[in-house]
């Protein structure tokens, strides 16, 4: 007869507690063999192996839950599956880390006066950024083949020779390193962000890069806080400006039109000041149609759009006050997925707010999305994203 062991047996040879042990019997990934004459908990050698899988999985970062899926399917391709999706969530924690060490290097390679204003700093500047980055990211994935995003924006600009140029927020400063030997001759470039933030790296970008700049052409960096009226006395005193950029600051700036007015009386009289924000996305009619495809309820979508409307109206107002022209630029590009599931996670990350609407009907979803792909080969919708210029005649 085999030889059963003790819960504290198993878990010296496991190499756990007998608390671990514990809690995988309560969460029902490990149940016990037999019970002795004193009702003490035994286990047998295949108890031991599914400890050890339990402990394998663990430390490399499946829940308790995720693990006691994956033992109860046993398949190999959902073996398969679930171990790509954890890669894909280690790959994202790993990305995380990084972003944070290089903020906390680059805050610490500014000197010993350094206060909980600058760890603040880190955290919300790290937070923004890697937004940016990740929404970046996830359109180059999905929109391989369509010119580059900062290119499309940057052609929209117009920038002329001998041009001066404020760039409010520049941070890792995609727009001019995209497009770093196309910027016109002569053109002088001053860009703000604060120390923390990826300025830090675009400034020995530019150390590293000036000399294969354009003819002419200058990009000077200042480190200041755009919500300092501060910072606003010393960028009036430098004169006036034919473009000012402030893309992608909502999500950073608490009082946004206090940007916009500052950068009304900056902008020249023939200038344009290029900014954005509140758009309503036409993801919500691509996600509406698909949701009632597959008969169910979008009403969630429509408030979306509303809300969104709504914001859009209040910033075009805001503008108004300001410019006493302000048009819109709306930049179209085409996403591509082959993966269905990649289509779903887009819309629940798109729909936080009601991302339990989508998980109700998420298998509907995913049929629908890879029965088009099998179809076509992938599944494409358009997108546009919409950019504000204000001009004051």
């Amino acid at each position: 007869m085999e030889k059963k062991m003790t819960s504290g047996e198993m878990a010296k040879k496991a190499g756990v507690s007998q608390k671990a042990i514990r809690l995988y019997d309560e969460k029902g990934l490990l149940k016990p063999t037999d019970y002795s004459e004193g009702n003490y908990r035994l286990y047998d050698e295949a108890a031991l192996q599914i400890l050890e899988k339990i402990v394998a999985l663990k430390q490399i970062g499946f829940s308790l839950e995720e693990i006691r899926d994956n033992l109860k399917s046993g398949e190999a391709g959902d073996i398969k599956d679930a171990l790509e999706i954890q890669l894909q969530k280690m790959e994202e924690k790993k990305y995380r880390i990084e972003k944070t060490t290089d903020a906390i290097k680059r805050t610490l390679a500014r000197g010993d006066e350094l206060d909980w204003d600058d760890v603040a700093g880190i955290v919300q500047y790290v937070s923004a950024d890697q937004s940016a980055d990740e929404r970046h990211w996830d359109a180059l994935k999905h929109t391989s083949g369509e010119l580059d995003w900062y290119v499309r924006i940057f052609q929209t600009l117009d920038i002329k020779e001998d041009n001066r140029v404020l760039d409010l927020g520049c941070g890792y400063a995609k727009l001019w390193r995209n497009n770093w030997t196309d910027i016109p001759k002569g053109t002088k470039i001053s860009g703000y962000d604060i120390h923390g933030s990826w300025a830090d790296d675009f400034e020995k970008y530019i150390a590293d890069n000036k000399d294969t700049l354009p003819e002419g052409v200058s990009i000077e960096l200042e480190f200041a806080d755009l919500e300092d009226e501060k910072t606003w006395q010393k960028i009036d005193s430098t004169g006036e400006y034919d473009l000012v950029v402030a893309h992608y600051l909502d999500i950073e700036i608490k009082n946004i039109e206090a940007i916009v007015a500052h950068a009304s009386r900056v902008v020249a009289e023939d200038g344009v000041f290029s900014f954005n924000g509140a758009n309503v996305a036409n993801w919500n009619n691509v996600f509406k149609e698909v949701i009632e495809a597959v008969g169910e309820d979008a009403s969630f979508i429509d408030e979306t759009v509303d809300k969104q409307t709504l914001k859009r109206n209040e910033y075009i107002a805001m503008m108004q006050k300001y410019f006493a022209r302000v048009e819109s630029v709306l930049l179209p590009n085409y996403w591509h997925y082959t993966e269905a599931k990649e289509i779903v996670a887009k819309m629940k990350d798109y729909y936080k707010e009601y991302e339990k609407n989508i998980v109700r009907y998420e298998d509907k979803l995913l049929d629908y999305f890879k029965e088009k792909i099998e179809k076509d080969g992938e599944y494409v919708f358009e997108a546009k994203s919409q950019f504000w210029h204000c001009y004051k005649m």
